[in-house]
C-alpha cells in the first residue's frame, strides 16, 4: 500500500484509534473489534512491551483493510523498525526531522506531534502528512479555528483528551481527522474482555466524525 493509498484512507475514516496497554496480550482482539466498528486506522504504540511482534502479527493477519500504525516513535531507527514490521504510518509525539525522512523514505505516512503554531508549520515544512496536535486537551477546538485561518493548508489532527462530546466540534474547526485514546480504547472494557463494547464506541466515534463532515459539506465550509 502506498503512502498516499494509506493517507487516503486515513482522512476517510477520520478516526485514529491508539491503543496503548500495559501488555500486548490482547492488542490483536482489540484491533479487530475497533475495526468491526469501523475505525480502520489502529496506532499500537511503542510503550506497549511486545508492540513490534505483535504489530508484524497483526499486519500479517489484519491484511490491508485495516491500516496499522505505529505511535510514540520518537526517531528514525524506531520508525525504520516499525515499518519494517508492518506500520503503514508512524506517530511522534514530538517533531523530529529525521523520522519525517526516514518514513518518506519507505513511503510511509508520517504525524509528527507539534504543539504551537510555529512548531506545526515547520512540521509542515518538513514533510509531514498530517500534524498531530498533542496534547489538545487544554486547546479545544477554537484553537484549530483560529490556527487554520492563516495556515488553512495544514492538516490538522487533535489528540489527547478527544472524546464524544469534543469530535465533531474538533472537526467542524478544521481538524481532518481526531485521534483517540481511552476514550475508545477502555482499558476497563478490555480488562473484561467487552470487546463489543470497542466495537459500539468506534462506531460511535465514526458516526459523530461524518456527522460533522456533512454539516461542513452543508455549509459550504
Amino acid at each position: 500500500m502506498s503512502r498516499l493509498k494509506t493517507l487516503d484512507q486515513i482522512l476517510e475514516t477520520g478516526v485514529v484509534a491508539i491503543v496503548r496497554l500495559q501488555s500486548s496480550d490482547r492488542l490483536l482482539e482489540v484491533a479487530r473489534a475497533i475495526a468491526a466498528g469501523g475505525v480502520t486506522a489502529i496506532e499500537f504504540t511503542m510503550t506497549t512491551p511486545g508492540a513490534i511482534d505483535t504489530l508484524a502479527r497483526a499486519a500479517g493477519e489484519l491484511g490491508e483493510d485495516v491500516v496499522l500504525g505505529a505511535g510514540t516513535v520518537l526517531d528514525g531507527p524506531t520508525a525504520r523498525a516499525a515499518i519494517l514490521s508492518g506500520a503503514r504510518f508512524i506517530v511522534s509525539p514530538t517533531l523530529s526531522r529525521e523520522t519525517i525522512e526516514m518514513c518518506h523514505r519507505y513511503d510511509v505516512v508520517v504525524i509528527p506531534g507539534a504543539y504551537t503554531p510555529t512548531e506545526i508549520l515547520t512540521a509542515w515544512e518538513f514533510g509531514a502528512d498530517l500534524v498531530k496536535v498533542f496534547p489538545a486537551t487544554g486547546l479545544g477546538p477554537r484553537y484549530f479555528k483560529d490556527v487554520l485561518a492563516p495556515l488553512p493548508q495544514v492538516r490538522l489532527v487533535p489528540t489527547g483528551g478527544v472524546d464524544l462530546h469534543t469530535a465533531g466540534p474538533f472537526i467542524d474547526a478544521g481538524a481532518v481527522a481526531i485521534a483517540v485514546g481511552s476514550n475508545l480504547v477502555d482499558p476497563r472494557a478490555i480488562a473484561s474482555g467487552e470487546f463489543d463494547s470497542l466495537t459500539e464506541t468506534a462506531r460511535a466515534f465514526r458516526a459523530a466524525v461524518d456527522a460533522a463532515r456533512s454539516a461542513r459539506r452543508d455549509r459550504g465550509s
